[in-house]
């Protein structure tokens, strides 16, 4: 790959930093802590403001603040390093796993933000109704970066799949 071509997916990185940062500087600007600002479908789908000091479903927020943000910070830029190791190391990576490794990173990196920059932890303003599946009335609420980050890494995984049967054929 040509090095101008190998930089290009870091564009999509860029992007979801910045729709995830403006996303959240408007919820808080905007949206008094726990307020429900806006709703469809009844509600189904609730606009509303929450802090998130852990990582998924409220993950490590009870651990001593101290050992929360080391974990927290260190663990996910570990793995941002880990994943662009691999994206410069493997050419056998299609073009678009390179377009969702940088997905990942651009949703990893936007919460990073939040944990370095807001004390008050993550910035979670996506709530929808999940009717009780999985014990969950509500599924717990998210943001861009998380979306990014889930949606890149099923794609990468099914693309990885699909290409490792076809390699076996």
């Amino acid at each position: 790959m040509k090095p101008r071509n190998a930089l290009l997916p870091f564009s999509l990185t860029a992007a979801i930093i910045v729709v995830d940062q403006v996303t959240k500087a408007l919820v808080e600007s905007r949206v008094r802590m726990g307020d429900i600002a806006f709703s469809a479908f009844g509600d189904f789908f609730w606009l509303v403001r929450q802090h998130n000091l852990g990582m998924a479903f409220s993950l490590l927020d009870d651990l001593p603040p101290v050992v929360r943000s080391i974990a927290l910070i260190v663990l996910p830029l570990a793995l941002i390093g880990v994943l662009l190791y691999y994206y410069f190391k493997h050419e056998d990576l299609a073009g678009l796993q390179r377009w969702l490794v940088c997905g990942i990173a651009g949703g990893g990196l936007g919460n990073l933000i939040d944990r370095v920059f807001r004390p008050q932890g993550v910035v979670d303003f996506l709530s929808f109704k999940f009717y009780g599946i999985l014990g969950y009335e509500r599924w717990p609420t998210f943001n861009v970066a998380d979306s990014a980050v889930v949606v890149s890494a099923i794609l990468l995984a099914a693309t990885t799949i699909a290409a490792d049967l076809r390699k076996a054929k």
